[in-house]
């Protein structure tokens, strides 16, 4: 999804000062996790919700100015809390409408071969995710496919012939509960507020 920040915003904002950050604060600054205020969250809280918003509607949403908002977007696009922006397609309307788990042995765990069959998985579209996991079995899979039969033949000519792979064991999907990318950010507030008090706890000093 194309970014519209940059396109939506007068770029004569862009040299206005920053009240939505501390003085001479800019959007290059290295943020950090325990630096992240409630404006930040919110901006991240929004985005993850519809990530179409043009500046001047995610700004008066968190409650800043323009410039401000823009700046702190950029700050957490440059630190990587936002990693990049995309559209969510309905993959049963795509035509996708088998899901299914593939646990993946490997022949061999040593780091060179586990490396080749990591890169060959990567290049797999049918592979929309893949975990190192615990227990048994090296890798687990989601995959997607149009019915059994295409997930059939993409297992058997493709899966099982990745190199260094031992054996696959897969379950399919009955129905989907739940499949949302939003994270959470409950569990950043107590940070937020903490490091604002320590803040200004030492501004009263």
């Amino acid at each position: 999804m194309k970014k519209v920040y940059a396109d939506k915003l007068d770029k004569s904002l862009l040299s206005l000062p920053d009240f939505g950050y501390p003085a001479k604060q800019s959007c290059s600054k290295a943020l950090k996790l325990e630096t992240l205020d409630k404006f930040d969250l919110a901006i991240l809280a929004e985005l993850q919700a519809d990530a179409r918003l043009t500046n001047a509607e995610l700004a008066s949403r968190v409650g800043l100015s323009a410039a401000p908002c823009w700046r702190r977007v950029r700050a957490l696009e440059i630190n990587g809390f936002i990693k990049g922006y995309r559209a969510e397609l309905n993959r049963q309307r795509i035509g996708l409408g088998v899901l299914a788990f593939v646990r993946l042995d490997a022949e061999r765990n040593t780091g060179d071969a586990t490396r080749v069959l990591e890169e060959a998985i990567k290049k797999l579209p049918e592979v929309i995710s893949c975990h190192y996991i615990s227990g048994t079995g090296t890798f687990e899979l989601q995959v997607v496919a149009q019915d059994l039969d295409s997930f059939s033949r993409f297992a058997l000519q493709s899966l099982i012939n990745l190199p260094n792979v031992k054996d696959l064991h897969t379950s399919f999907s009955l129905g989907e509960v739940k499949a949302s990318s939003t994270l959470p950010l409950g569990h950043l507030q107590p940070a937020t507020a903490a490091t604002a008090l320590k803040a200004a706890t030492r501004t009263a000093r």
